[in-house]
């Protein structure tokens, strides 16, 4: 690790963010002389990104921290094509609001990940639909079309293995390559743009994007992936049996993002601070030596870092002593998810497999009845004997809430109003 020279590609290394490099010593000598503006792109798929997309957040935000210039590209361009790297159907196509609309929801996020502003190093948000929807189709294919070669676009893996699952690959989506690797040239032009940087999905589309700035403009332009990731159980990072680990409140409340990092498995959990954290490496070193019952403190630690930096110092510590007081005291936390319910509604009484899901506890009525048969739905702690049971005002504590509970980890209330 010591042999790179820059700042931040050391720190990258040492925290396991490399995947691959286009030429990662000339990166190296060019951000240790100087500084350099890096960009990732999101597309607007979703009115949040997840849990999925944070190591390249956190990337960003680790070239912030080390003196260069985070640039966050929206796709509000490309996700009216839709990226077909690692997608084994095409995306739905989104209407032009729809996209506006998501876009809005993900700028939140990233203000507390980086310092927006007009510095040198302040990272500045940009929206390729500023440059891509004023493209003329015939005029765009002559001066850039020819530089790439479809014999060589088949052999990148967003369009190979597509075919290779004889899953259908429409012409809109095989144009994504070449409106990526046109959006690096652009910012290498407007905002001497050297680096773009994205899951390890994306290096055939980085790849062209180096290509191209070099063939049109004689530009040197790097790319470096991080690793996709995977729990230690094979499961997709930012995904769960419940759903998307969003990353905005409005989808996710502070308490549930924190049970997820609390929750990780104790193989990933050196890995996870090095990644989602911002804690010294010889803290990491120690936390993940940790054995048996004591490895559930690092846990912990990780919940309450990884929630600070999304969420706030203030969320991160509520969601901890929420979970402090519902699994050591067995009290209810007031951050626990809250369902509200007319009084109403009570008297005439509700299937308690219809309440789990109206609560968050599960997707559907049908995961509902499966968990509760089972064995693993309570209702104010105690075990629920039948789906069919019905809820009722009977069930109220003197608090005038209920307690449900799916498992040991995951708990929400039920208040009256």
């Amino acid at each position: 690790m010591t042999s790179f020279r820059s700042e931040f590609i050391r720190t990258l290394a040492a925290r396991d963010f490399i995947h691959q490099g286009t030429n990662l010593e000339e990166l190296d000598a060019l951000a240790a002389g100087e500084t350099i503006a890096a960009y990732i792109g999101f597309d607007c798929t979703a009115p949040s990104l997840h849990a999925g997309s944070l190591v390249q957040i956190m990337a960003l935000r680790w070239l912030q921290q080390t003196g260069h210039k985070p640039i966050v590209l929206m796709g509000g361009g490309t996700t009216k094509v839709g990226d077909p790297s690692g997608k084994d159907a095409s995306r739905q196509l989104l209407s032009t609001e729809q996209i506006a609309a998501n876009m809005e929801g993900i700028r939140e996020i990233f203000s507390h990940f980086l310092v927006f502003g007009d510095g040198p190093t302040d990272a500045a948000m940009v929206n390729n639909a500023d440059w891509l929807d004023g493209l003329e189709y015939i005029p765009f294919l002559r001066d850039y079309g020819r530089h790439f070669s479809v014999n060589r676009m088949l052999t990148f893996d967003s369009v190979r293995m597509r075919l290779d699952r004889e899953q259908p690959l429409t012409f809109l989506e095989f144009n994504y390559m070449i409106l990526q690797a046109f959006d690096f040239l652009e910012l290498s032009r407007s905002r001497n743009c050297v680096l773009q940087m994205g899951g390890s999905d994306q290096w055939g589309n980085i790849v062209n994007g180096v290509e191209l700035g070099r063939r049109v403009d004689g530009r040197t332009l790097h790319g470096l992936t991080t690793p996709l990731l995977e729990t230690a159980s094979g499961a997709k990072m930012g995904k769960t049996a419940e759903g998307a680990i969003w990353l905005s409140d409005s989808l996710l409340p502070a308490y549930d993002y924190w049970q997820f990092w609390r929750n990780t498995e104790d193989a990933d959990v050196g890995r996870f601070l090095r990644l989602f954290t911002e804690l010294p490496l010889d803290e990491i070193a120690r936390l993940e030596a940790l054995k048996d019952a004591e490895i559930n403190e690092a846990k912990k630690i990780l919940a309450n870092e990884a929630t600070r930096l999304c969420r706030g110092a203030d969320a991160s510590e509520a969601a901890a002593e929420t979970a402090r007081r519902t699994f050591e005291e067995g009290a209810l936390g007031d951050e626990l998810p809250t369902l509200e319910l007319p009084v109403a509604e009570l008297d005439t009484g509700i299937p308690v497999f219809e309440l789990f899901k109206r609560a968050g506890l599960a997707t559907s009525n049908g995961e509902a009845r499966r968990l509760i048969k089972g064995g693993g739905g309570r209702i104010n702690d105690a075990v629920i004997e039948s789906e069919a049971r019905m809820v009722s005002a009977a069930d109220l504590t003197g608090d005038r809430v209920i307690k449900l509970s799916a498992g040991k980890k995951r708990h929400a209330l039920v208040r009256v109003i």
